[in-house]
């Protein structure tokens, strides 16, 4: 197969892959609300975004792709195809940038009417209403603990941080000390082998003045 058809080929079945791609993503952009919202499985609404963002950008790479490969089809039957191919594409991109703004439009009216059936259900009556009520609280409360841990694990950290700088300054100072009496011992050792010497040197010059003595008293 020719190098250029052959990367035609592949781009064509990278788009399908990446289109289908982009419409699960809005779907799910559409489907969106503030229930979903509040469960830790899902994705979050920028996330859905950021992945459709990404695909729409994919998309656009391959436009420009066939754009580049379709004069280089070995056969004019090959370009012309290839060329309303580009076509449908550009039209298929434009369509799922709309549906974006749309599935978005959905998701925001999603989560505010869920909202206000969530506030309504709150404030009646009935066993569900107390079930949530409590629900919330103990959402609250596992939050607020959760507050706490962290600002526990904040204190230590910050006192385990003093706790090293003190430490680190205890050691240069022990280090600095142990110096200051390395070169004290060194001195010591100078002034103790000076002294040493000087010692010899007087008890020479007293044996020869002792020798020098009792030659002058021979006749």
């Amino acid at each position: 197969m020719d190098e250029v058809v052959e990367a035609v080929e592949k781009a064509k079945k990278e788009w399908e892959e990446t289109y289908s791609k982009a419409q699960q993503h809005m779907k799910a952009i559409q489907d969106y609300d503030a229930i979903s919202s509040s469960s830790s499985s899902s994705v979050s609404l920028p996330r859905l975004n950021g992945l459709a963002q990404d695909c729409l950008a994919l998309l656009q790479s391959l436009q420009f792709q066939l754009d580049l490969l379709a004069p280089q089809l070995p056969t004019d039957d090959q370009l012309k195809s290839a060329l309303r191919l580009l076509d449908s594409w550009k039209q298929l991109y434009h369509d799922l940038r709309a549906s974006l703004r749309n599935a978005n439009l959905q998701a925001k009216a999603n989560m505010r009417k869920a909202a206000q059936q969530e506030r309504e259900l709150l404030l009646g009556g009935g066993e569900e209403s107390t079930i949530r009520r409590r629900n919330l609280q103990t959402k609250a409360g596992m939050t607020s603990a959760a507050e706490s841990i962290t600002e526990s694990l904040r204190r230590t950290r910050q006192l385990m941080v003093q706790e090293v700088e003190r430490s680190t300054g205890t050691l240069m100072t022990f280090e600095e000390s142990t110096t200051v009496l390395r070169k004290a011992e060194t001195e010591y050792k100078g002034h103790r082998s000076l002294l040493s010497r000087t010692r010899n040197l007087l008890s020479t010059m007293q044996r020869q003045d002792v020798l020098d003595r009792e030659r002058l008293l021979l006749p």
